[in-house]
């Protein structure tokens, strides 16, 4: 079975109809098998970002109660892997979700990256190897 580990455009864009990936969104989301696995800053980003389009981090932190995300990955256990992703994609700039992400696709071999993120084509796991993506374009 192939895991799914999101970021936080298909959060914010399944929370917001206005969104322009809303509809494929919410297909995406009603197709995944749940718990998707993500990382803290990604939920700490959509909290942020969702009152930019009018909602609520509430509506964030009840998706993490109601189970559908899984943190997967311990920062103070990865800290010397991210901050080596960190410097390997400085000129990107890489945030440290998108890090976290590519960390967390290392450590999951079977698995893809739910993003609108044009950056994760980039992004290579282990240094030289593709992340499978789920994405809209």
């Amino acid at each position: 079975m192939t895991v799914t580990l999101t970021d936080t455009g298909p959060l914010i864009a399944y929370l917001d109809p206005h969104d322009q990936w809303h509809e494929w969104s919410v297909r995406q989301w009603s197709e995944l098998s749940k718990p998707v696995l993500t990382c803290e800053p990604v939920i700490t980003e959509a909290c942020f970002l969702i009152s930019r389009y009018g909602g609520s981090p509430d509506e964030i932190m009840e998706l993490v109660r109601e189970g559908l995300f899984q943190i997967a990955l311990q920062l103070s256990e990865e800290a010397a892997s991210i901050t080596t992703l960190l410097r390997r994609y400085a000129d990107t700039p890489m945030s440290l979700a998108d890090a976290c992400l590519v960390r967390l696709a290392e450590l999951h071999h079977n698995c893809r990256v739910l993003t609108l993120d044009r950056d994760f084509v980039r992004y290579r796991r282990h240094g030289r190897n593709v992340i499978p993506l789920l994405a809209p374009w």
